[in-house]
Protein backbone atom coordinates (compact mmCIF):
# COMPACT_ATOMS: atom_id res chain seq x y z
CA UNK A 1 0.00 0.00 0.00
CA UNK A 2 2.66 2.53 0.62
CA UNK A 3 4.63 1.78 -2.77
CA UNK A 4 1.39 2.43 -4.59
CA UNK A 5 0.96 5.54 -2.76
CA UNK A 6 4.30 6.45 -3.47
CA UNK A 7 3.51 5.87 -7.35
CA UNK A 8 0.00 7.56 -7.23
CA UNK A 9 2.00 10.74 -5.46
CA UNK A 10 4.55 10.61 -8.32
CA UNK A 11 1.94 10.40 -11.25
CA UNK A 12 0.26 13.50 -9.40
CA UNK A 13 3.39 15.50 -9.09
CA UNK A 14 4.00 14.99 -12.71
CA UNK A 15 0.73 15.76 -13.62
CA UNK A 16 0.93 19.02 -11.79
CA UNK A 17 4.74 20.10 -13.42
CA UNK A 18 3.19 19.41 -16.71
CA UNK A 19 0.30 21.85 -15.91
CA UNK A 20 2.62 24.40 -14.80
CA UNK A 21 4.60 23.68 -18.34
CA UNK A 22 1.45 24.44 -20.14
CA UNK A 23 0.71 27.99 -17.64
CA UNK A 24 4.57 29.19 -19.15
CA UNK A 25 3.27 28.18 -22.55
CA UNK A 26 0.27 30.17 -22.50
CA UNK A 27 2.37 33.38 -20.96
CA UNK A 28 5.07 33.14 -23.54
CA UNK A 29 2.34 32.90 -26.24
CA UNK A 30 0.87 36.53 -24.19
CA UNK A 31 4.33 38.07 -23.64
CA UNK A 32 4.50 38.50 -27.34
CA UNK A 33 2.03 40.79 -27.26
CA UNK A 34 1.67 42.13 -24.17
CA UNK A 35 4.78 42.75 -22.34
CA UNK A 36 3.68 43.37 -19.34
CA UNK A 37 2.90 39.84 -18.50
CA UNK A 38 6.40 38.85 -18.86
CA UNK A 39 6.64 39.48 -14.75
CA UNK A 40 3.88 36.21 -14.76
CA UNK A 41 6.20 34.24 -17.09
CA UNK A 42 9.36 34.75 -15.45
CA UNK A 43 7.79 33.93 -11.92
CA UNK A 44 6.26 30.85 -13.33
CA UNK A 45 9.60 29.77 -15.05
CA UNK A 46 11.41 30.23 -11.57
CA UNK A 47 8.81 27.56 -9.92
CA UNK A 48 8.73 25.61 -12.88
CA UNK A 49 12.33 25.53 -12.50
CA UNK A 50 12.36 24.66 -8.76
CA UNK A 51 9.53 21.97 -9.29
CA UNK A 52 11.43 20.34 -12.19
CA UNK A 53 14.66 20.04 -9.98
CA UNK A 54 13.26 18.52 -6.89
CA UNK A 55 11.47 15.96 -9.27
CA UNK A 56 14.95 15.16 -10.87
CA UNK A 57 16.11 14.07 -7.29
CA UNK A 58 13.68 11.78 -6.71
CA UNK A 59 13.91 10.01 -8.97
CA UNK A 60 17.54 9.40 -8.26
CA UNK A 61 16.07 7.96 -5.00
CA UNK A 62 16.31 4.16 -5.42
CA UNK A 63 17.55 2.81 -2.09
CA UNK A 64 15.67 0.55 -0.16
CA UNK A 65 15.30 2.91 2.70
CA UNK A 66 15.37 6.14 0.57
CA UNK A 67 11.81 7.13 1.44
CA UNK A 68 12.02 6.81 4.92
CA UNK A 69 12.52 9.99 8.03
CA UNK A 70 16.15 10.36 9.17
CA UNK A 71 17.99 10.68 12.06
CA UNK A 72 20.98 13.27 11.78
CA UNK A 73 24.28 13.13 14.82
CA UNK A 74 26.99 15.99 14.49
CA UNK A 75 29.66 15.89 16.13
CA UNK A 76 32.88 17.99 16.92
CA UNK A 77 36.43 16.82 15.98
CA UNK A 78 39.65 17.94 16.08
CA UNK A 79 40.32 21.78 16.74
CA UNK A 80 39.02 22.44 20.30
CA UNK A 81 36.52 25.23 20.11
CA UNK A 82 36.93 26.01 16.54
CA UNK A 83 35.58 22.59 15.77
CA UNK A 84 32.69 23.16 18.22
CA UNK A 85 31.87 26.08 16.47
CA UNK A 86 32.15 24.13 13.13
CA UNK A 87 29.78 22.29 14.45
CA UNK A 88 27.38 24.54 15.24
CA UNK A 89 27.10 26.11 11.86
CA UNK A 90 26.46 22.79 10.39
CA UNK A 91 23.66 22.21 12.97
CA UNK A 92 22.52 25.89 11.53
CA UNK A 93 22.89 24.70 8.22
CA UNK A 94 20.79 21.29 8.46
CA UNK A 95 18.02 23.35 10.50
CA UNK A 96 18.07 25.55 7.43
CA UNK A 97 17.75 23.01 4.89
CA UNK A 98 15.26 21.11 6.43
CA UNK A 99 12.94 23.96 6.91
CA UNK A 100 13.39 24.86 3.28
CA UNK A 101 12.36 21.49 1.79
CA UNK A 102 9.82 21.13 4.91
CA UNK A 103 10.38 18.62 6.24
CA UNK A 104 9.85 17.96 10.70
CA UNK A 105 12.52 18.54 12.60
CA UNK A 106 13.10 17.00 16.41
CA UNK A 107 16.21 17.72 18.48
CA UNK A 108 16.98 14.90 20.56
CA UNK A 109 20.16 15.73 21.74
CA UNK A 110 22.13 19.07 21.96
CA UNK A 111 24.78 19.32 24.30
CA UNK A 112 26.69 22.82 24.35
CA UNK A 113 30.59 23.18 24.27
CA UNK A 114 32.79 24.51 27.48
CA UNK A 115 33.34 27.95 25.59
CA UNK A 116 31.36 28.27 22.50
CA UNK A 117 29.62 25.98 19.96
CA UNK A 118 28.80 22.53 20.25
CA UNK A 119 30.24 18.86 21.08
CA UNK A 120 27.02 16.78 19.47
CA UNK A 121 23.43 16.99 18.74
CA UNK A 122 21.16 14.53 17.26
CA UNK A 123 17.90 15.46 15.20
CA UNK A 124 15.17 13.39 13.65
CA UNK A 125 14.02 14.41 10.62
CA UNK A 126 10.66 13.19 9.28
CA UNK A 127 9.04 13.74 5.76
CA UNK A 128 9.09 12.06 2.43
CA UNK A 129 12.69 11.18 1.50
CA UNK A 130 14.15 12.59 4.21
CA UNK A 131 16.73 10.06 4.80
CA UNK A 132 17.15 9.90 0.90
CA UNK A 133 17.75 13.30 0.51
CA UNK A 134 20.31 13.78 3.26
CA UNK A 135 22.32 10.90 3.49
CA UNK A 136 24.81 12.88 1.11
CA UNK A 137 26.04 14.23 4.09
CA UNK A 138 27.30 11.57 5.92
CA UNK A 139 30.94 12.10 6.92
CA UNK A 140 33.25 14.57 7.68
CA UNK A 141 33.21 18.11 7.39
CA UNK A 142 36.47 20.22 6.90
CA UNK A 143 36.39 24.18 7.69
CA UNK A 144 39.54 26.29 6.86
CA UNK A 145 38.90 29.67 8.21
CA UNK A 146 40.52 32.59 10.38
CA UNK A 147 39.88 31.83 13.92
CA UNK A 148 37.30 33.92 15.68
CA UNK A 149 38.71 32.21 18.84
CA UNK A 150 42.43 32.94 18.31
CA UNK A 151 44.02 36.01 19.70
CA UNK A 152 46.49 36.05 16.49
CA UNK A 153 43.86 35.79 14.49
CA UNK A 154 45.41 32.76 12.64
CA UNK A 155 43.77 30.23 10.13
CA UNK A 156 42.64 26.91 12.03
CA UNK A 157 41.53 24.04 10.40
CA UNK A 158 38.69 22.21 11.88
CA UNK A 159 36.41 18.98 11.66
CA UNK A 160 33.17 18.03 12.46
CA UNK A 161 31.41 14.27 11.49
CA UNK A 162 28.01 14.37 10.69
CA UNK A 163 26.16 10.95 10.73
CA UNK A 164 22.80 10.08 9.09
CA UNK A 165 20.74 6.78 9.48
CA UNK A 166 17.06 5.73 8.43
CA UNK A 167 14.68 5.45 10.98
CA UNK A 168 12.57 2.45 9.66
CA UNK A 169 9.82 0.03 11.36
CA UNK A 170 12.04 -2.66 11.09
CA UNK A 171 14.59 -1.20 13.61
CA UNK A 172 12.16 -1.53 16.15
CA UNK A 173 11.79 -5.04 16.21
CA UNK A 174 15.34 -5.62 17.11
CA UNK A 175 15.38 -7.26 20.13
CA UNK A 176 18.27 -5.93 22.76
CA UNK A 177 19.03 -8.14 25.88
CA UNK A 178 18.77 -5.37 28.57
CA UNK A 179 22.00 -7.00 30.17
CA UNK A 180 24.19 -5.31 27.45
CA UNK A 181 22.63 -2.94 28.33
CA UNK A 182 24.53 0.18 30.87
CA UNK A 183 22.72 2.74 31.34
CA UNK A 184 24.25 5.99 33.26
CA UNK A 185 22.33 9.12 33.94
CA UNK A 186 23.25 12.67 34.88
CA UNK A 187 22.18 16.54 34.90
CA UNK A 188 21.22 17.80 31.88
CA UNK A 189 23.38 20.76 30.55
CA UNK A 190 20.71 22.23 28.36
CA UNK A 191 19.57 26.54 29.02
CA UNK A 192 17.44 26.06 32.48
CA UNK A 193 14.48 25.65 32.85
CA UNK A 194 12.43 24.47 35.59
CA UNK A 195 13.89 20.97 35.35
CA UNK A 196 16.89 21.26 33.73
CA UNK A 197 19.79 21.22 35.78
CA UNK A 198 17.90 20.25 39.27
CA UNK A 199 17.48 16.38 38.16
CA UNK A 200 19.58 13.67 36.54
CA UNK A 201 17.07 13.24 33.74
CA UNK A 202 19.41 12.98 30.72
CA UNK A 203 20.08 9.57 29.73
CA UNK A 204 23.47 7.82 28.30
CA UNK A 205 23.19 4.22 26.72
CA UNK A 206 25.96 2.06 26.20
CA UNK A 207 25.41 -1.28 24.24
CA UNK A 208 28.16 -3.07 25.80
CA UNK A 209 28.92 -5.20 22.68
CA UNK A 210 29.41 -3.09 19.75
CA UNK A 211 30.39 -0.01 21.91
CA UNK A 212 27.54 2.18 20.54
CA UNK A 213 26.55 5.42 22.68
CA UNK A 214 23.73 7.25 22.19
CA UNK A 215 22.35 10.10 24.79
CA UNK A 216 19.39 12.46 25.27
CA UNK A 217 18.68 15.12 27.38
CA UNK A 218 16.12 17.12 25.63
CA UNK A 219 12.91 15.40 27.03
CA UNK A 220 11.45 16.39 30.08
CA UNK A 221 11.95 13.61 31.96
CA UNK A 222 14.41 10.44 32.50
CA UNK A 223 11.80 8.12 31.12
CA UNK A 224 11.23 10.21 27.87
CA UNK A 225 15.17 10.76 27.59
CA UNK A 226 15.64 6.86 27.76
CA UNK A 227 12.57 6.02 25.18
CA UNK A 228 14.24 8.29 22.68
CA UNK A 229 17.33 6.94 23.43
CA UNK A 230 16.15 3.43 22.82
CA UNK A 231 15.27 4.79 19.39
CA UNK A 232 18.21 6.06 18.54
CA UNK A 233 20.40 3.17 19.73
CA UNK A 234 17.76 0.67 17.85
CA UNK A 235 18.22 2.66 14.54
CA UNK A 236 21.93 2.19 15.13
CA UNK A 237 22.03 -1.20 15.63
CA UNK A 238 19.68 -1.97 12.40
CA UNK A 239 22.34 0.21 10.69
CA UNK A 240 25.56 -2.28 12.15
CA UNK A 241 23.14 -5.28 10.62
CA UNK A 242 22.86 -3.54 7.45
CA UNK A 243 26.35 -2.89 7.14
CA UNK A 244 27.43 -6.43 7.95
CA UNK A 245 25.13 -8.18 5.39
CA UNK A 246 26.40 -5.91 2.62
CA UNK A 247 30.07 -6.96 3.35
CA UNK A 248 28.87 -10.47 3.46
CA UNK A 249 27.55 -10.10 0.11
CA UNK A 250 31.13 -8.19 -1.10
CA UNK A 251 33.22 -11.36 -0.21
CA UNK A 252 30.66 -13.79 -1.73
CA UNK A 253 30.78 -11.86 -4.97
CA UNK A 254 34.32 -11.57 -4.92
CA UNK A 255 34.20 -7.25 -4.73
CA UNK A 256 36.81 -5.70 -3.25
CA UNK A 257 35.37 -2.01 -3.29
CA UNK A 258 33.34 -0.34 -1.10
CA UNK A 259 32.26 3.14 -0.47
CA UNK A 260 34.40 5.18 1.82
CA UNK A 261 33.43 8.04 3.46
CA UNK A 262 37.40 9.08 4.13
CA UNK A 263 38.50 11.53 5.99
CA UNK A 264 36.56 13.91 4.53
CA UNK A 265 33.48 14.43 2.33
CA UNK A 266 33.67 18.40 1.91
CA UNK A 267 35.79 21.36 2.79
CA UNK A 268 34.67 24.50 3.37
CA UNK A 269 37.42 26.95 2.87
CA UNK A 270 36.44 30.65 4.43
CA UNK A 271 40.57 31.65 3.61
CA UNK A 272 42.59 32.38 2.17
CA UNK A 273 39.57 32.25 -0.98
CA UNK A 274 36.05 31.23 -0.68
CA UNK A 275 35.13 27.80 -2.01
CA UNK A 276 32.72 24.97 -0.95
CA UNK A 277 33.84 21.34 -2.56
CA UNK A 278 32.91 17.85 -2.07
CA UNK A 279 35.63 15.49 -2.59
CA UNK A 280 33.27 12.67 -4.08
CA UNK A 281 31.77 14.04 -6.61
CA UNK A 282 34.19 17.51 -7.71
CA UNK A 283 31.32 19.71 -6.94
CA UNK A 284 31.83 22.77 -5.74
CA UNK A 285 30.24 26.30 -5.10
CA UNK A 286 32.33 29.88 -4.64
CA UNK A 287 29.25 31.38 -2.35
CA UNK A 288 30.44 29.53 1.01
CA UNK A 289 27.79 31.62 3.19
CA UNK A 290 25.10 30.58 0.77
CA UNK A 291 25.60 27.19 1.36
CA UNK A 292 26.09 27.69 5.09
CA UNK A 293 22.94 29.51 5.31
CA UNK A 294 21.34 25.35 3.97
CA UNK A 295 21.74 25.81 0.07
CA UNK A 296 23.17 22.18 -0.48
CA UNK A 297 20.50 20.86 -2.75
CA UNK A 298 23.16 20.83 -5.53
CA UNK A 299 25.96 18.74 -3.84
CA UNK A 300 23.25 16.99 -2.79
CA UNK A 301 22.07 15.99 -6.22
CA UNK A 302 25.77 15.58 -7.72
CA UNK A 303 26.12 12.95 -4.87
CA UNK A 304 23.14 10.98 -5.88
CA UNK A 305 24.04 10.83 -9.28
CA UNK A 306 27.25 9.59 -8.74
CA UNK A 307 26.27 6.58 -6.91
CA UNK A 308 23.61 5.12 -9.74
CA UNK A 309 26.50 5.50 -12.36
Amino acid sequence: MQELEGLKTAIKNYNALYSKLEDAEVYLDLAGEDESVMGDLESSLDGLDADADRMEVETLLSGEFDHCDAILSIHSGAGGTDAQDWAEMLLRMYTRWIEKHGFSLEVADHSPGEEAGLKSATLFVGGKNAFGMIKAEKGVHRLVRLSPFDSAHRRHTSFAQVDVMPEIEEAAEIKINPEDLRIDTYRSSGAGGQHVNKTDSAVRITHVPTGIVVTCQNERSQHSNRLTAMRILKAKLFELQQEENRKKVEELRGAHKEIAWGSQIRSYVLHPYSMVKDHRTGFEKGDVQRVLDGDIDGFIKAYLEEIIK
